[in-house]
């Protein structure tokens, strides 16, 4: 890389870490990314879910995969920053776009987002990925977490369905248990963040996020993104996002008609 958006104690972090904050990723594009969000809650998409069950006071949605009829979202990951500073950050000359995610936590939702891993449940395997996570409205108490380093365990984490909490695969010997980063005294990062702020995470970090107790909504954005050395991989079930009819093959690099390469720019 020979100039950067973001200091080389981000980079450094990242590939130790697994997650950095990225102050501001987004500060210019809240309003847009906020009529997106609104945009998005009127008009679901095929994923759109409901994450809490009858007797769960509040409202936890969330929705991916809805880039390509959203223009909001188009226009942020077109004009942003973030495709460059994914490129820094991954140590990778090419970020190709893997999915947004919308998720939604309003006053008062006290069900926290269960501790996972996002790898697992995708179909991509590489050292080269990141996730950006950014809240629409300032968070103190209804933050990310994420445990640095656990990109590093020898072991992936079991994914389970967040409202039913089966698991989303066979429970065989190749995936750890859900471990509880609490109770086991783990480091546990956690930031207070403002609109636009980014959470920057690999795609093998364990991650959850606290209930929402505040009188005021949680709006996140998150983008998903690859870098040179993610492929396809197969999974031992469904993927989520499962993008059916795709057509790719164990070891390809993702097909760039779904997935669109946005650095360098085109």
């Amino acid at each position: 890389m020979t100039h950067s958006l973001i200091a080389q104690s981000h980079i450094d972090t990242f590939q130790r870490d697994g997650v950095v904050l990225i102050k501001g990723l987004f500060a210019d594009h809240v309003d847009t990314l906020r009529a997106g969000v609104d945009r998005n809650m009127a008009d679901p998409g095929p994923y759109a879910a409901e994450n809490l069950h009858d007797h769960e006071k509040g409202r936890f949605f969330d929705d991916y995969c809805n880039w390509q009829r959203i223009p909001e979202f188009q226009k942020v990951i077109a004009d942003s920053p973030a495709a460059e500073v994914a490129a820094d950050l991954m140590q990778s000359q090419t970020v190709q776009l893997f999915h947004d995610h919308v998720l939604v936590k309003e006053p008062g939702t006290s069900k926290p987002t269960p501790w996972h891993t996002d790898g697992p449940y995708y179909f991509v395997e590489g050292r080269q990925t990141v996730s950006f996570w950014s809240p629409l409205d300032p968070v103190t108490d209804a933050s990310l977490r994420c445990v640095a380093g656990s990109h590093l365990w020898p072991k992936p984490v079991l994914p389970t369905r967040w409202l039913s909490e089966t698991s989303f695969y066979p429970d065989d010997d190749t995936y750890m248990p859900v471990p509880d980063p609490d109770a086991q005294g783990m480091r546990v990062e956690e930031w207070p963040m403002a609109p636009g702020d980014a959470v920057a995470f690999n795609y093998n970090i364990l991650h959850g996020a606290r209930g929402n107790e505040t009188t005021q909504r949680r709006r996140a954005f998150s983008l998903r993104l690859l870098g040179d050395d993610a492929r396809y991989t197969e999974r031992p079930g469904p993927t989520s996002p499962p993008f059916p009819g795709h057509d790719m093959q164990q070891g390809q690099k993702l097909r760039t008609d779904w997935f669109p390469q946005i650095w360098p720019r085109p």
